[in-house]
């Protein structure tokens, strides 16, 4: 977790950046629903690398997706723990079971 830790750390310090010097800070710039697209063109990148077979280009498009997700996390005010706290949460209870209590 000491990556996703770092890199939370770094787009915090970039969101408030110049737009001309970094990219997080150009997506802050363009607000939450260029963010949010951004988070799902990724997401639809890592299905195809996915399907596709490729390890490196699946590798790849799932550390954009991740990178997009700590952006969009970071826009929205939620802190990584949280997401983390959530896991730690479900850990141990069945996917099916988590999902039928949601539903409730």
């Amino acid at each position: 977790m000491d990556t996703l830790t770092r890199l939370e750390a770094t787009i915090a310090q970039r969101r408030h950046a110049s737009p001309d010097e970094s990219y997080v800070a150009k997506l802050h710039a363009k607000g939450l629903n260029k963010i949010a697209q951004k988070l799902g063109e990724e997401a639809t990148e890592t299905v195809i690398a996915a399907l596709a077979g490729d390890e490196a280009d699946l590798v790849g498009e799932s550390a954009d997706l991740l990178f997009h997700l700590m952006v969009l996390l970071a826009e929205k005010g939620v802190p990584f723990e949280q997401v983390l706290a959530e896991l730690d949460r479900r850990e141990g209870l069945s996917g099916l079971a988590e999902k039928a209590a949601r539903s409730e």
